[in-house]
């Protein structure tokens, strides 16, 4: 499904990859564990290609990532982010234009299929009439993972989605999360991801 192979990638003089491997089959659930600064949120900006390896491989559906197969790879890949950086315009707005871009167009949206997923995410109600600047920081890592579960794509990048979520919360993301027949990629502190059975946990 996912492979990297013989990945190198160094900053100036600081190697962040050197001879990395890691393969990921499909519908796994991995947690990427690795001190900070070793490149855990730069392998998920490798796979949608805004980061490019000095040297090495990456390969999804057994296509290898260069120019001419980006778009299959951004197209297929949902990336929700750590700080979950998003424009400041009403939500029902961003969503609206989120799912009139070429890529998307084929997905149906409507409010209630909004309002049902964040019913399920604790969100409130009227969230859908509110400011992006008007959401909490665990607000706005709902709304990240709520669009992510709406694109509906097979491999989701998921960067600290829990960090700012009480622990029923981050019970209750993780237990969905660890359900979907989808493969996702995990970048965590939360203990609590590693404790779940379903998620591999992937150490370097």
């Amino acid at each position: 499904m996912i492979q990297f192979k013989d990945i190198n990638l160094s900053f100036d003089d600081k190697i962040v990859f050197e001879n990395f491997n890691m393969n990921v089959l499909e519908g796994e659930k991995v947690l990427l564990s690795a001190p900070s600064g070793k490149g855990k949120s730069t392998l998920f900006k490798l796979m949608l290609g805004f980061q490019k390896a000095d040297r090495g491989e990456i390969i999804f559906d057994s296509k290898r990532l260069e120019k001419s197969n980006l778009a299959y790879f951004r197209r297929n890949i949902a990336y929700v982010s750590q700080d979950v950086d998003l424009r400041n315009i009403k939500v029902w707005d961003l969503i609206d234009e989120i799912f009139s871009y070429k890529y998307n167009k084929h997905i149906k949206i409507t409010k209630e299929k909004i309002m049902n997923v964040g019913e399920y995410l604790n969100l409130p109600a009227d969230i859908i009439e509110k400011e992006v600047s008007q959401l909490s920081g665990g607000e706005r890592q709902r709304l990240g993972l709520m669009i992510c579960i709406l694109l509906d794509r097979k491999v989701w990048l998921l960067d600290e989605i829990t960090s700012g979520l009480d622990k029923e919360m981050k019970e209750k993301v993780v237990d969905y999360v660890s359900k979907q027949e989808k493969t996702i990629l995990i970048i965590s502190h939360d203990k609590i991801w590693s404790k779940n059975d379903v998620v591999r946990v992937e150490e370097w």
